[in-house]
């Protein structure tokens, strides 16, 4: 399914509203291809307690797809991620912070960069999420 550019856009600012930096970005691996180079994997975030309401967890695979291009896996759903010899969860998480935060992201009150920079900002903007694998 082909995405156009507004769909794209309208996706990644939901993602920014949805996500910060400094959030954490759950990924589940649904499936590898029997070469080992195709992998079907999902991706959550949990939205913290509000206004009464409990925390929840949301699916953001469609929104992560739309924003980076990637296609579903219809069949066993998920990102259609292709490469190996690297962690393709990782790499997800890197290509979509680098998607919504090309330009760098501002560091929160206390929180330190990478390699303990203090300069309240980082230029690389695939670093402002964090990721695991459940």
């Amino acid at each position: 399914m082909r995405v156009s550019k507004s769909q794209a856009a309208d996706a990644a600012a939901c993602l920014r509203k949805l996500l910060r930096p400094g959030r954490t970005v759950y990924t589940v691996l649904r499936n590898v291809s029997r070469s080992g180079m195709m992998r079907s994997i999902d991706l959550y975030v949990i939205v913290p307690p509000r206004d009464g309401y409990s925390a929840d967890i949301r699916c953001i695979t469609g929104s992560v797809a739309a924003v980076l291009g990637y296609p579903i896996d219809r069949g066993n759903g998920g990102l259609r991620v292709g490469g190996c010899g690297v962690d393709m969860g990782f790499h997800v998480v890197y290509s979509l912070g680098r998607a919504l935060w090309p330009r760098g992201f501002k560091l929160a009150r206390n929180q330190h960069g990478r390699n303990g920079d203090t300069s309240g900002r980082d230029d690389d903007g695939g670093y402002a999420l964090n990721h695991r694998w459940l």
